[in-house]
């Protein structure tokens, strides 16, 4: 417990030297039209929860390597966060937005570490502390567009504490099943969030993010933007989980990831018809095999079963490529094989450095991964578009 206690609280050292080390950013803010403003920010928001729950669920296992390298890369995104604000409202607006953004993280701290300590006081104040808060966010907000009622927002920050707590609670009581579920609804909340606020900005700014963002190809692009990059983020966790031989929390996030695929080839269903969902399920869960074998090359050290599954998996992308082709002619087979070709090489870069204990280029891969898949989405949801122009309208 004593190792736990000392895990968490590290944190607020570690955001001081994070804050004076210049991560480099990734973040929303080369936004151009209302929908870069919508799918950009909704993916950095969802991306603040998937780090946020990946440093509790460390902290309170006592994994303090793993640990610093989660609030590294959460502390990367919050930047990021404030930067895309910045870049909307100017950057004296984003030098007070980060130490608010990252005052609720360090009530989070707080909380999980009240968990750990079995101290009902210090986790009740922490609780408290984020409800106040969010009405300083709301406040803030507000004060910056006339579009966002603070009490809107304030509400909907309130949700997002609720959810994250509600992660944080089965992941301290040991219920990594649990824990999961609660995640995906958690990361699927701040679409709540992200979705009002870059339609209050764009309504705001009306020549600067021209477009709606509300329009169905706008949704469909944050829609899968959101679904492969949960995709990423649960993948990654559940070979981190296998790696450190967490066998109940490899099972739920296997758990997790297949709900996510379930979702994905739901989405393929409703654009392409049920039949090519059935058909692209187990198709896209037979990548997810090989990655396992990977893993378990990388876990054993043995160095034909890996190659062999990075063999695998370069051909599986031939074969997904003509499967999207074979649906969409906007969808050239190469290009789409080239692309998942890479996002198998960027969760590659991922396993190997868990696989080798260094969770620092971890986690600063696993941002790049779930960023590169973007580079799927994006040309699916404007191939979709272009193909189905009445049911995925841009205007």
């Amino acid at each position: 417990m004593t190792r736990k206690l000392a895990t968490v609280t590290a944190v607020f050292t570690l955001v001081a030297l994070v804050a004076a080390s210049g991560v480099p950013a990734m973040a929303a803010h080369g936004s151009k039209s209302a929908s870069d403003l919508r799918a950009g920010w909704n993916a950095l928001l969802a991306e603040h929860v998937y780090l946020a729950a990946a440093a509790t669920n460390a902290a309170l296992g006592g994994r303090q390597a793993e640990f610093e390298a989660a609030a590294t890369a959460l502390d990367a995104n919050s930047k990021d966060i404030a930067v895309s604000l910045g870049a909307v409202y100017g950057k004296p607006a984003e030098d007070a937005f980060l130490p608010l953004w990252r005052k609720h993280i360090g009530f989070v701290v707080d909380y999980t570490t009240g968990l750990a300590a079995k101290d009902k006081a210090k986790q009740d104040k922490a609780v408290a502390d984020l409800v106040a808060y969010t009405q300083d966010f709301g406040a803030f907000l507000s004060s910056a567009n006339p579009n966002l009622p603070k009490d809107v927002v304030a509400d909907l920050v309130k949700h997002h504490v609720l959810t994250l707590k509600a992660v944080i609670d089965p992941q301290a009581a040991g219920n990594q099943l649990l824990a999961f579920t609660a995640l995906r609804a958690a990361g699927g909340h701040m679409q709540m969030i992200g979705d009002p606020l870059t339609a209050a900005m764009a309504k705001q700014f009306p020549d600067r993010y021209p477009g709606n963002p509300a329009a169905a190809s706008a949704g469909l692009r944050t829609a899968l933007n959101l679904a492969l990059r949960e995709h990423v983020y649960l993948a990654a966790a559940a070979t981190n989980a296998a790696l450190g031989a967490r066998k109940a929390e490899f099972e739920a996030a296997a758990a997790a990831l297949d709900g996510n695929s379930v979702d994905v080839a739901a989405a393929i269903g409703t654009v392409y018809g049920s039949e090519a969902g059935k058909a692209f399920l187990p198709l896209w869960r037979k990548h997810i095999g090989f990655v396992v074998d990977y893993t378990v090359g990388a876990a054993s050290k043995d160095k034909a079963k890996q190659d062999k599954a990075v063999a695998d998996l370069v051909a599986y992308t031939e074969d997904f490529g003509a499967f999207l082709a074979s649906a969409n002619p906007n969808l050239p087979k190469d290009v789409v094989a080239d692309l998942v070709k890479h996002h198998v090489l960027t969760l590659k870069d991922v396993i190997d450095p868990q696989a080798a204990g260094d969770q620092a280029k971890a986690y600063a891969a696993l941002r790049g991964a779930a960023s590169h898949m973007g580079k799927i989405a994006d040309p699916l949801a404007a191939a979709i578009a272009k193909q189905y122009p009445d049911r995925f309208a841009s205007n």
